[in-house]
């Protein structure tokens, strides 16, 4: 358990997201911090992908499949992005502990998800053809 002193030098809000354990080294959690920004930005390729392709993909696919295939792009999106926020907050805390890391369980969430609209995709270009 981290020393009162320790504490002292958080702000309120680092307390409350990180409560206890030791400070680690900066480096690991600056490391933590750019791997948080490479999933945000992956969520953001999936939300702006899904954006784009309701917006101007209008030949491209029926309006229904079209927005289907937005919409799934969009909610990947945004499991990407909540799931780095809880990756960062739990590799934090396993440092913090000097506890294991923990699995990434987003990774597979981004693969199915990549994989599901890539074979959505696929099949209805190979429909059209």
């Amino acid at each position: 358990m981290a020393s009162t002193d320790e504490n002292q030098g958080r702000g309120s809000i680092a307390r409350r997201v990180l409560p206890g354990g030791r400070e680690p080294d900066p480096r690991f959690t600056l490391a933590n911090e750019r791997t948080f920004l490479a999933w945000i930005r992956t969520a953001l390729a999936f939300l702006a992908g899904g954006i784009a392709l309701e917006a101007f993909a209008i030949d491209a696919f029926p309006g229904p499949v079209r927005t289907g295939i937005a919409v799934l792009l969009i909610i990947i999106g945004m499991l990407i992005s909540a799931g780095a926020a809880v990756r960062w907050r739990s590799v934090e805390m396993s440092m913090r502990n000097s506890r294991p890391l923990p699995l990434p369980l987003i990774i597979p969430i981004l693969g199915l998800g990549g994989a599901v609209a890539a074979a959505v995709v696929a099949v209805l270009i190979a429909l059209k053809l």
